[in-house]
């Protein structure tokens, strides 16, 4: 009996055992929900959404207009949506339901309240925690279910990082266990902290710049996890698991301004920015370790808004270049410019272009490279300052933020 109740005491043991690994595993491999989709590509996986819209536009569900000051996207969550937004000088972390209803609201700093005032972090949201960092630098790591601080890391003093022209801005960027971010500083360019509780895997001198608004991208390259991003003067390859710098590219316009994620494909990195700079594509050797310039176009100059590849073309805006623009990904030719609609934002799903403009203009268009086709459009008249923040797609709904408003549209069909 003794050695059958030591057999069932083992039995037990091994159950638990294995249920705790599996749990343990299913946590450490839990998606950070972030900002531009899925893997940062502006590139949302929905299906069965509305080809074309009304005269008046799709359907607005609901809005919420007392978000404050802010330029953050919306993320989802345990069914729900979060949000950031600054009222008076105080960053605030906004939990709102499915149906628009603000179910919480946590402070969770000093924002950036000088030119452009307002929250610039979209929230990163793992299980209970919320992770942000504020215009002045402070690393945040929020449960968000009481509110409570977690843990907090000043990016300027602890790792020798310093602030930039408006603010600091980076939509981090989370992998399991790892957050990575840019401090911009001479020793501590680029770092990796554990995000449980913020203490430093790894510091990288990248290429010494300081940071520049540029929100990083992780790519799978022949195995080799690589971060990229954009410091103030280059594009920069990181050794994800060790911090080691595997390579630069020169890439500077005259503010050392970088605000897009670059965009990876198939062994080729597409990186870009405004003020009349463009974009190079570099191509990577196989190790990963190496690049080399295929072509430079430097008509998409796009400032801040983004661009996608659907179908062999990249599609975005103009800065300086005030037009939306069709580049061959193979080539770097430009193949068609227009300027039906003003500079702005660019996501995709579902055979279509959602562009939201500088003029607040919300347009369906289906991309075409003989030329934009618009299927539907609206103007966003909600909400407050500058129409800059990415829209986002969840589960049939559109939803765009114009500063203190959140609006949700029905596009499915």
């Amino acid at each position: 009996m003794l050695k059958k109740n030591g057999i069932l005491r083992m039995r037990v043991l091994v159950v638990v055992t294995l249920v705790l690994s599996f749990v343990v595993a299913g946590m450490s491999g839990q998606t950070a929900e972030n900002w531009r989709g899925p893997d940062r590509s502006g590139i949302y996986r929905e299906t069965g959404l509305l080809r074309e819209w009304p005269a008046a536009g799709p359907e607005m569900v609901w809005a919420y207009e007392e978000l404050g000051a802010g330029f953050t996207s919306p993320v989802f969550a345990n069914g729900r949506i979060y949000i950031t937004g600054m009222e008076g000088e105080e960053g605030y972390l906004y939990i709102l339901s499915k149906n628009g209803n603000l179910e919480a609201k946590f402070p969770y700093g000093k924002e950036f309240y000088q030119a452009y005032p307002g929250s610039r972090s979209t929230p990163g949201i793992i299980g209970n925690f919320a992770y942000m960092v504020t215009g002045h630098g402070q690393l945040i790591c929020m449960d968000h279910t009481t509110g409570d601080i977690v843990w907090q890391r000043d990016l300027f003093n602890n790792f020798d990082g310093s602030n930039i022209r408006w603010g600091f801005t980076e939509n981090l960027l989370i992998s399991g266990d790892t957050l990575f971010c840019t401090p911009g500083g001479t020793k501590y360019n680029i770092a990796a902290l554990n995000r449980h509780n913020g203490e430093v895997i790894w510091t990288s001198p990248g290429s010494g710049g300081l940071s520049s608004y540029c929100s990083p991208t992780l790519i799978n390259h022949n195995g080799s996890k690589i971060l990229v991003t954009m410091m103030q003067k280059t594009i920069v390859g990181v050794d994800a698991a060790n911090g080691e710098t595997l390579w630069t590219h020169p890439h500077a316009n005259f503010r050392n301004i970088h605000p897009n994620t670059p965009v990876y494909h198939e062994g080729s990195i597409f990186a870009f920015s405004g003020y009349g700079k463009g974009g190079v594509k570099l191509r990577l050797n196989s190790a990963g370790n190496r690049v080399t310039e295929e072509w430079f176009n430097d008509d998409l100059d796009n400032q801040m808004g983004g661009a996608v590849l659907v179908d062999g073309y990249i599609y975005g805006s103009g800065d300086r270049n005030r037009f939306w623009f069709c580049v061959d990904w193979e080539t770097g030719e430009t193949v068609f410019s227009s300027r039906e609609l003003a500079k702005g934002v660019v996501i995709y799903a579902d055979g279509r272009l959602y562009c939201y403009t500088e003029r607040g203009e919300l347009a369906l268009v289906e991309p075409d490279p003989g030329g934009p086709v618009i299927r539907g459009q609206v103007d966003i008249t909600l909400g407050s300052e500058q129409h800059w923040a990415h829209p986002v797609i969840n589960k049939g709904v559109l939803y765009v933020r114009h500063g203190n408003a959140l609006m949700a549209y029905n596009i499915k069909r």
